[in-house]
């Protein structure tokens, strides 16, 4: 690893002073993935600028039911707040269900999102990766490829994307707030994350020294209702096969509204709004669940080995969306949280 300075800020002005006049900076949160791609050279920033003693680790309530979630918040103390809990139980399990116990301890709700991707190649430095140095090819494509997306992919980057908690925030609209040398910006959460198309490096619309300050979901009483379901190689400590985030109300066994968003199958948090669009005012049967998945996953490509997502990604909406309209979701959803390592 090379030689990286470091200093600790105590103030959002001076941290994003800091980094946005060193472009050989980056900022220094959890560190839950940042080190070890600076052990592996994939990252070589020459200083970090430790963040940890900002004032970003609030969980608060907003009026109209939403949260304001700051971004140094830590993952366990967000998935386990009773305001999270209750109103946005999918938040809860997704983050409950994405990493180890010490992990979730030390890992920042902005550093999960600016995560990078868990792909092979990406962390290879002798690999052909679009993402990592681009123009070099991607390697993924006729390569051992089974973890990789099958929807929003490119001729130049198919790696999916890692973060649990993302599928849920794009689930329910979050909002993140950004701040910088030039002022507070906001970007709707399925807008924070690009498809890979013709620039994959770019995974973030984020300038040099600017900084997620908060993530901000509204209020909604379908909120209530939602879950995350994660299918993986194994039950705890692994990134998604597949998953689902959804929240809907049900009326006399009709959807009304609905919300769901798709993890582990593309290559950013993935919102189904086409499966959106055949449940919305319909009956919640097996056959519709079906058709709503089908639909969806219509336009996925596989690249060989990956091909089963696609099968799975449809059986698993299916199974979500039976949990969550069952009789007995509440009581799932306890066993879902009671569960989670």
């Amino acid at each position: 690893m090379r030689p990286v300075s470091y200093s600790r800020v105590a103030d959002v002005a001076t941290a994003i002073g800091v980094v946005s006049t060193d472009a050989d900076s980056a900022f220094l949160a959890g560190g839950t993935t940042q080190v070890d791609l600076l052990r592996i050279y994939v990252e070589q920033p020459g200083r970090l600028v430790d963040i940890n003693d900002l004032p970003l680790r609030q969980i608060d309530a907003l009026p109209g039911g939403g949260v304001r979630i700051g971004a140094l918040a830590r993952m366990s103390d967000v998935a386990q707040a009773p305001l999270v809990r209750t109103g946005f139980p999918v938040i809860s399990q997704a983050l409950l269900l994405g990493a180890s116990p010490q992990l979730r301890n030390m890992a920042s709700i902005g550093g999960n999102l600016m995560q990078r991707v868990r792909c092979g190649y990406f962390r290879d430095l002798a690999a052909g990766c679009n993402k990592r140095a681009p123009g070099s090819g991607c390697a993924a494509l006729h390569g051992v490829n089974r973890g990789h997306a099958v929807l929003g992919t490119s001729e130049r980057c198919i790696a999916t994307h890692p973060s649990d908690l993302a599928v849920a925030l794009v689930a329910l609209d979050a909002v993140v707030h950004t701040e910088s040398s030039s002022g507070r910006r906001e970007f709707a959460v399925d807008d924070f994350f690009p498809l890979p198309g013709e620039t994959p490096e770019r995974e973030h619309p984020l300038h040099h020294g600017e900084l997620i300050v908060e993530v901000e979901v509204p209020g909604n009483p379908v909120a209530e209702r939602s879950l995350y379901l994660k299918v993986r190689d194994r039950e705890s400590y692994e990134f998604a096969l597949a998953s689902v985030a959804v929240a809907l109300s049900l009326d006399d066994g009709m959807i009304g509204e609905v919300r769901l968003a798709l993890g582990g199958v593309a290559t950013k948090p993935w919102r189904a709004r086409q499966a959106e669009r055949v449940l919305i005012g319909a009956p919640a049967t097996a056959e519709r669940f079906a058709e709503a998945a089908r639909q969806e996953l219509q336009p996925a490509v596989s690249h060989g080995m990956n091909e089963f997502k696609i099968e799975l990604a449809r059986r698993s909406i299916v199974r979500a969306l039976e949990m969550i309209t069952a009789d007995d979701w509440r009581e799932q959803q306890r066993t879902t949280l009671g569960g989670a390592a």
